[in-house]
């Protein structure tokens, strides 16, 4: 695991946003995992602004999103499709068709989830980029006695919910449920980036990266994998040695 800390939010921005497209320039084709939230946002900018200064095309490029709210249609300005095309698919020349994010709208969420881990399957992710969650979650993979290896259905915890809500008009819009990848589905990407910024998140950080691997503390996993680019800003880094 490499450990990178960034004394500027922007700095870390462009360090994500290049070892994003310097996969895709080494592999043209490359399969890129996505996140959503506040943390890649620059990311996505960055990402943009090299695609506008014409040093990427992602013209043959597909990408898997991590996970989708159950019941938000695409058009909804909170659902995460709607998020992926404000931020950056809109932006770029990548064709919609190799777009893919859960169909959180689907008659049978189970048969949604059989359907996008045979996706994943047949196309492995080459670069996933992360972000966590306060209480340790990647994705919607919240803490549990058990976690699903592959896409599925996760009832959200009430503090999940509670840290989306500032997205929302009030509590009651917030979604209870979401589709996501599971944490296996996850460790299949050849390279992981894991993302994340504020002092808030420092003591999960240390917790992730350094403490016990366990469920209670899902991207604790993460330390099993073998190439795995941790990028902190210092405050989330502060309590690291």
């Amino acid at each position: 695991m490499e450990i990178i800390i960034f004394d500027t939010q922007q700095q870390l921005d462009a360090y994500a946003a290049e070892l994003i497209v310097n996969t895709v320039n080494q592999k043209p084709n490359a399969v890129l995992g996505l996140a959503t939230g506040s943390t890649p946002i620059g990311i996505y900018d960055k990402m943009v602004e090299l695609y506008n200064q014409k040093k990427v095309s992602f013209s043959s490029v597909t990408t898997f999103n991590l996970d989708e709210y159950v019941g938000l249609p695409p058009q909804n300005d909170q659902s995460y499709a709607y998020y992926m095309n404000k931020h950056l698919f809109s932006h770029i020349d990548i064709p919609e068709d190799r777009t893919h994010l859960p169909n959180g709208m689907a008659d049978d969420i189970d048969a949604e989830c059989i359907r996008y881990d045979a996706m994943l399957e047949a196309q492995p992710v080459d670069i996933q980029l992360l972000g966590l969650g306060h209480n340790g979650h990647i994705g919607f993979n919240e803490p549990d006695v058990n976690l699903s290896g592959g896409t599925h259905a996760v009832k959200l915890k009430d503090e999940t919910r509670e840290a989306n809500a500032r997205f929302f008009a009030s509590m009651d819009e917030v979604p209870t449920y979401a589709v996501t990848m599971g944490v296996g589905s996850i460790l299949k990407a050849d390279t992981i980036v894991l993302a994340v910024r504020g002092a808030d998140k420092a003591e999960i950080v240390k917790e992730a990266l350094t403490g016990p691997i366990t469920t209670s503390v899902p991207a604790s996993l993460l330390q099993t994998h073998a190439r795995v680019i941790v990028l902190l800003d210092r405050e989330a880094g502060r309590m690291l040695d």
